[in-house]
């Protein structure tokens, strides 16, 4: 009886000295399966795979971290999961072939890209009306918007170009061109810049969001790798605007950019066809989703070194991760 307290103690010191992750839960659409994959980031372990529509790929915490919107593309519908019981309990007037998607501050204006129709639909998800259809480039992919709530940002993939819709009028105020394929948009913090990935260019855009003009572009050169299969296409920013991880595709590895540089620290190689990336909310941990090999890579964001490799479903493209607190 007199060894419990010690036992006790001794366990207490383990747990102090064992890496803690951070808690809750993420979310991995598998493309191929029609699945949502349930990673517990306490243990690293799928706990749960949810059927949902045809082709999920885009996917989107709201606010309160209760519910998760899928973009079901071969359903032309942007689906709502319920985190609670993980059930698809309603489905959103989306447009044809929705492909990412990004909400509003204001928790109500859902912006689509909807790829196979070159418009970007805005949707009211409490009243499920559509708001507006905003005729875009060719092939709309992409989607963001700004933190303080004024621009929406789409990029066209065959347009080559970011379109800046003022989202009081829904109307596109300017078209910037970049390179071969944008695909993906991250506002700063602050708003004061948005960061745009080319795919087929190989280069990450800054654009100067007061200015609406470009100030910097990023080049990526990784020994050994041809540099055709550099193509960027998923991006995180870290809240402090120390980092920034770029998903650099069938090239199988995250690049690591000083965001204040512009300097690529490092590479990290991860598995093939690497597409989305998503840190933990205490920015800890940085999940990647790799469409080849069917995995999820987590990354220590402190190290900068890969820990784990996560079997998830076929062709896993978006990832979001919870705080624990509705998860």
């Amino acid at each position: 009886m007199r060894l419990f307290p010690k036992l006790l103690g001794l366990g207490l010191m383990l747990s102090l000295s064992t890496p803690i992750w951070a808690a809750g839960m993420a979310y991995v659409s598998n493309e191929r399966d029609n699945t949502i994959s349930v990673i517990d980031m306490s243990s690293l372990e799928v706990v749960d795979t949810i059927p949902v529509g045809q082709r999920p790929r885009g996917i989107l915490l709201t606010e309160d971290e209760s519910q998760l919107y899928i973009c079901a593309g071969d359903d032309d519908t942007v689906e709502i999961l319920d985190l609670a019981t993980r059930r698809v309990i309603d489905r959103l007037p989306s447009g044809e072939e929705p492909e990412q998607i990004a909400l509003h501050p204001n928790q109500r204006h859902l912006y689509v890209a909807n790829e196979d129709d070159a418009i970007v639909t805005v949707l009211d998800v409490e009243t499920k009306r559509v708001l507006a259809q905003i005729e875009v480039g060719i092939e709309p992919e992409g989607m963001g918007v700004s933190h303080d709530g004024r621009w929406a940002v789409n990029t066209s993939e065959t347009s080559n170009m970011l379109h800046w819709i003022n989202t009081e009028t829904f109307e596109i105020e300017k078209n910037i061109m970049i390179g071969a394929r944008p695909r993906h948009v991250e506002f700063t913090q602050d708003d004061a810049l948005l960061w745009a990935s080319a795919e087929i260019g190989g280069t990450v855009h800054i654009i100067d969001v007061e200015t609406l003009e470009e100030i910097h572009t990023i080049d990526f050169r990784i020994p050994g790798v041809n540099q055709d299969r550099v193509q960027p296409v998923g991006m995180q920013l870290t809240s402090d605007g120390r980092y920034a991880f770029v998903a650099l595709g069938p090239a199988n590895h995250i690049a690591v950019v000083d965001a204040q540089t512009y300097e690529v620290i490092d590479y990290l190689l991860v598995g093939a066809r690497v597409w989305q990336v998503a840190l933990s909310p205490d920015e800890k941990t940085l999940l990647t989703t790799n469409g080849v090999s069917g995995d999820v890579s987590v990354i220590d964001v402190e190290r900068l070194e890969v820990v784990k490799s996560i079997k998830v479903g076929r062709f896993p493209w978006g990832v979001r991760i919870t705080s624990g607190s509705a998860s």
